[in-house]
């Protein structure tokens, strides 16, 4: 275990490619490859593959790296260069963590694994993986607050983080693989042991939340998700509250394998480790003061990748990159968006800075959903919104962008009651995203998308009105389409919509 002062990096970010860029890590349980679309803030996934091999199992007992595991590992390596290859990847990087950095032929199978990965493989030191492993936390959620713990198979590594800063590291060889190995499949004597090891980190007295990363720990919240038939499936900033965490902690660590294998969300690969995964979670809330759990899907590799951005490239909004590109992709006249923003800003001149992002945030995927079948527009944009792969917004803020882009294909109309986001937004959410979505549909209404349209007419904001001014000479876009959506727009803000001729 140890520690030190300022994880935050320190060297110049990799050269920039314009390609694919491949990332590996080969942890002591999984072995995954994930190939990013670019070197940029919101890189799309192009290719995403795991295999659950195991290289770390029976380590203690053996000191050696799993014979059966290394096979699996080498030909997923061998398989993962085939598709990067494919893909013309520009840039490849390959890590590996704890099973090979600890085992006694850890260096024989490295170099095994660079023949089949045909590029060299860094071998991570705790500290190492532990900072890389929370700024990819960072990446994606950029104002971080309290503990970062990464649960490998091998290790679990922890780095304290303020404020989206990152300082003092400690790791701890209590990764399930190795845990159920050293306390001979016992789970108490697994807490005995996690309990000791953490009892000497005196810098693990952490307040803000507990920022989960790994598998296990996603498999864990899957089985919560399940358990309170959350509304929305994304894993990214899950919160879990620190009594409802302990209580299933307790209930998964005295599972039997052949009851979690029947915990349908969880993998048969990962059953096995859960219980595990569970005693670490809750002897770690018992040693600090963190009220949440929330799940990061960011980790180590995508902290490998924010490494090798520059400072202004990290410096971006990740929220508001994601729905730039998605506009740009999507939207039939992308610049309109931005004008959509200026034409309705007297409508909005109250907001917070957290709600003028989200406001733009909504703005910018207002137009993704034209291509589809009109029965579809509004529930499939609602969806598509929802669960888009971005980072930078909890659970509140996703739920309220979509909900207004519902709103802007469907109007004033109530959500259907099987899609109730009730769980996540309040009734000042829902007003709002009733406002924003009609504030949209009003403008394509008046400039049906077309740039430059609607700096033909104004918006004027009065205690009892919403006005809309029309010049004389475009007179007749003020027809029942227009005057319908004004008055539901105003009747949203508890106003009478006027038009205004001249």
């Amino acid at each position: 275990m140890s520690s030190a002062a300022d994880l935050r990096p320190t060297s110049r970010a990799a050269p920039k490619t314009r390609g694919p860029v491949a990332i590996v890590d080969i942890g002591s349980n999984s072995v995954r490859l994930v190939i990013y679309e670019s070197q940029t803030r919101t890189a799309a996934t192009l290719q995403n593959e795991k295999a659950i091999c195991g290289i770390g199992r029976d380590m203690v007992t053996t000191g050696r790296l799993h014979p059966q595991g290394c096979a699996m590992a080498l030909e997923a390596l061998a398989r993962f260069r085939l598709m990067a290859d494919g893909l013309h990847v520009e840039a490849r990087e390959a890590v590996a963590t704890a099973a090979a950095r600890d085992a006694g032929n850890g260096a024989d199978f490295i170099r095994r694994a660079e023949a089949a990965w045909g590029s060299p493989i860094r071998v991570l030191s705790g500290e190492d993986e532990a900072r890389i492993a929370a700024e990819g936390v960072v990446a994606g959620i950029p104002h971080a607050d309290g503990l970062v713990a990464d649960l490998g198979g091998g290790s679990l590594d922890m780095v304290t983080v303020k404020n989206g800063r990152t300082s003092q590291a400690f790791t701890l060889p209590y990764g399930p693989l190795r845990l159920m190995d050293q306390s001979r499949s016992d789970p108490d004597r697994a807490r005995n042991l996690v309990d000791k090891g953490l009892a000497e980190l005196p810098g693990i007295t952490s307040a803000g939340a507990l920022y989960a990363v790994g598998g296990i720990w996603r498999s864990f919240a899957r089985v919560d998700m399940e358990e309170h038939k959350y509304p929305l499936h994304v894993l990214q900033n899950y919160v879990i509250p620190r009594s409802r965490a302990l209580r299933l902690c307790r209930v998964l660590s005295g599972l039997s394998k052949d009851s979690v294998r029947k915990i349908k969300v969880v993998s048969k690969r990962r059953s096995e480790s859960l219980p595990y995964g569970a005693v670490v979670l809750e002897r770690l809330l018992a040693a600090t003061a963190i009220q949440d759990v929330l799940i990061s899907a960011y980790g180590l590799r995508e902290g490998l990748l924010y490494a090798r951005l520059s400072d202004e490239e990290r410096a971006k909004d990740p929220l508001l990159e994601y729905a730039a590109a998605a506009n740009d992709r999507l939207a039939r006249t992308p610049p309109h968006a931005r004008e959509m923003l200026q034409w309705s800003q007297l409508l909005f001149d109250e907001d917070n800075a957290e709600l003028r992002r989200i406001r733009e945030a909504s703005a910018l995927f207002s137009d993704i959903g034209w291509r589809r079948h009109p029965d579809d527009r509004a529930l499939g944009a609602l969806n598509q919104t929802l669960t888009a792969p971005f980072s930078g917004a909890d659970h509140r803020a996703r739920a309220l962008i979509a909900s207004s882009v519902y709103h802007r294909y469907a109007g004033d109309e109530d959500f259907p009651s099987e899609l109730s986001l009730a769980d996540l937004l309040d009734k000042d959410d829902e007003r709002r995203a009733r406002r924003l979505g009609l504030a949209w549909r009003l403008a394509f209404s008046l400039s049906a998308s077309a740039a430059g349209e609607l700096a033909h007419y104004r918006l004027r904001l009065t205690p009892a009105k919403i006005v809309l001014e029309v010049p004389t000479r475009r007179e007749a876009i003020a027809g029942e389409p227009v005057q319908k959506r004004l008055g539901a727009l105003a009747d949203s803000f508890d106003r009478k919509g006027e038009i205004l001729i001249g």
